[in-house]
């Protein structure tokens, strides 16, 4: 009997009727058009995130300073669609850890997103490009967790494409 179950386990997993709740963290990775001090500041300064992230946006660059942005146009700092996340950790112009400290009002993943903290990876690809690595850690196995890190997965790739592009073309 017991030889049957692991049996049928097997199988199951083998055809993917079992799926392994994934707990690794999400990595995405892009050359931006840019010396690495044009990239570093793009994230780092307030000017740096309005100018392609999002129309209203702070920071405070000190461990324990908060990186404070607003995607709403009709919004601003302080509303309850702002997003905070405390720095944990920097290097000036190789990287940064973050953490949401607080997040928009209705976030779908109030739990799991407490969690969760984000590291971004800058380095010389050549001296007017940047290698962008960002990885995304905390996740979980239960449902919510799960939900955001498909959440974060493509909201991530999406920012590194708008970076990308906001620089692309540019003279540098």
């Amino acid at each position: 009997m017991r030889r049957n179950v692991v049996a049928i386990a097997f199988v199951a997993i083998i055809c993917g009727s079992v799926h392994a709740q994934d707990v690794g963290p999400i990595t995405h990775e892009g050359v931006v058009e840019a010396p690495v001090e044009q990239v570093w500041a793009a994230f780092t300064t307030g000017e740096g995130l309005r100018s392609w992230l999002a129309p209203h946006a702070e920071i405070e660059l000190r461990v324990g300073g908060l990186m404070r942005t607003n995607y709403n146009a009709q919004g601003q700092l302080g509303d309850p669609q702002t997003i905070e996340n405390a720095i944990l950790s920097f290097e000036p112009q190789r990287m940064i850890s973050i953490k949401v400290s607080k997040a928009p009002a209705n976030f779908p993943f109030p739990n799991a997103v407490r969690q969760m903290w984000t590291v971004l990876y800058f380095g010389s690809a050549g001296p007017s490009r940047t290698t962008v690595r960002e990885v995304t850690l905390g996740f979980g196995t239960d449902s919510e967790s799960q939900r955001m890190r498909a959440f974060f997965d493509q909201g991530n790739a999406t920012t590194l494409s708008q970076l990308q592009r906001h620089f692309a073309g540019r003279a540098k």
